[in-house]
């Protein structure tokens, strides 16, 4: 698979663009410590960054769903009010998706993280510009899927360009650190590539079928750029 005939890149936000770990490790101790549950150690929480935060709550606490939908509710005390803001891009990844753009691409997030929470973090940093559509998971969870969210994107860029859903997904890949964002992607018959600077490995990564994995952000870039942005 090369960056040729692809039109539309879908970028994942937590690990991809950037480093939510603070934020997420802090607001998981505070729904834990308002359920009066012990705290593990801080980087066993590493592994909630990617995938919805119910099914990880059950999965790595045991939770009932009940609990789960507790702890989320807790979690998103602290979240919305300071963790979201615990975080930082990664070095490069403005100026790769400044190039990107430069080339011509339709640039968009799709990401697990409650699109209102995205698009917060998102102007924070300066990032917002570089995207032509950020979706994400409803608070409602009524959309908290990667590929539920995919989904709804590739149905708001069809509507937009006046296409069809099938013309997005033929053009479109899924740029993620973590299986889920490719098991997603595969989900919805789109193509994925994989990132290192995040929270996955390579082997995850190639196991859940990207066809390319990246170390840096400048290596993404040039991959869809080759001549056709160079220096811009």
């Amino acid at each position: 698979m090369t960056g040729d005939g692809m039109k539309y890149l879908f970028f994942d936000l937590d690990g991809t663009l950037t480093d939510p770990f603070e934020g997420i490790a802090n607001s998981i101790e505070h729904a834990l410590g308002r359920m009066g549950r012990p705290l593990p150690e801080r980087d066993f929480l590493r592994r909630f960054i990617g995938p919805p935060l119910i099914p990880s709550f059950r999965e790595y606490f045991g939770m009932t769903g009940e609990e789960a939908e507790a702890a989320l509710g807790f979690y998103r005390e602290y979240f919305s009010t300071r963790g979201l803001f615990e975080n930082e891009p990664y070095p490069g990844i403005a100026e790769a998706l400044r190039r990107i753009r430069a080339a011509g691409y339709v640039t968009a997030v799709a990401t697990s993280k409650p699109e209102e929470f995205s698009r917060r973090i998102l102007d924070h940093f300066g990032l917002a510009a570089y995207f032509d559509e950020i979706c994400g998971a409803s608070l409602d969870q009524s959309r908290t899927t990667k590929a539920e969210v995919i989904r709804a994107l590739v149905g708001r860029l069809a509507e937009r360009d006046g296409v069809s859903p099938d013309e997005i997904r033929r053009a479109a890949v899924m740029i993620g650190d973590r299986k889920h964002d490719a098991e997603g992607a595969a989900l919805c018959g789109i193509p994925a590539l994989g990132v290192l600077w995040g929270y996955g490995s390579g082997e995850e990564l190639r196991g859940a079928g990207c066809g390319e994995v990246f170390a840096e952000p400048e290596d993404l870039a040039a991959y869809f750029c080759r001549g056709a942005c160079g220096a811009v």
